[in-house]
């Protein structure tokens, strides 16, 4: 008895259909996850190198960030519930009395105006994004606070029912001028 040395084959044909069809398949039901960063418009080019200017120290808010999370404004570790309100107080101290819409108390320590108010937010390379993000959140809200107080006060109505005009009015009285370059 004589033995073939053929080797049954098997039938490949549908093989790229099943391949096809799982393709399908997980491209359907995969969810991709959509990352959101922090809405922010960016500062536009300066045309010449003279434009970092020379800013008051009292203008300057410092909040860093270090490696193990914990929060510091101008030296002093806060907790994160008090960032608003130290932000508040301070871009709204009207240290100079230019500003009449402001509520300050015209402490020699904080902002001059609004205007010329500047939080300079400082992080270290193992700052972990969930207390950056937290932090940028508590700056946002102490901002959206001063700027709804003014559109109540001044313009006598809520944000929600301003102008785009009346918005700019607003975004004016209480600019959000926030560096996360490095201060010297």
């Amino acid at each position: 008895m004589r033995h073939s040395k053929l080797v049954p084959e098997v039938n490949a044909g549908s093989m790229a259909d099943i391949a096809f069809l799982l393709l399908i398949f997980f491209l359907v039901t995969a969810t991709i996850s959509s990352d959101e960063g922090i809405n922010r418009v960016l500062p536009k080019d300066c045309p010449t190198n003279d434009c970092g200017g020379i800013i008051a120290e009292r203008n300057i808010l410092r909040i860093a960030i270090n490696s193990t999370d914990d929060i510091l404004i101008e030296d002093e570790l806060v907790t994160l519930s008090e960032i608003k309100e130290i932000v508040k107080n301070f871009a709204d101290n009207n240290g100079d009395a230019s500003c009449n819409y402001c509520h300050g108390n015209k402490a020699s320590t904080a902002s001059d105006n609004p205007n010329k108010a500047v939080i300079s937010l400082q992080n270290s390379k193992q700052t972990t994004y969930k207390t950056f993000v937290a932090v940028q959140n508590e700056l946002t809200k102490a901002y959206y606070e001063l700027r709804q107080g003014y559109s109540l006060n001044v313009l006598g109505k809520p944000a929600v029912n301003l102008t785009t005009a009346e918005e700019n009015q607003v975004k004016k009285a209480y600019p959000f001028i926030i560096s996360e370059a490095e201060t010297k």
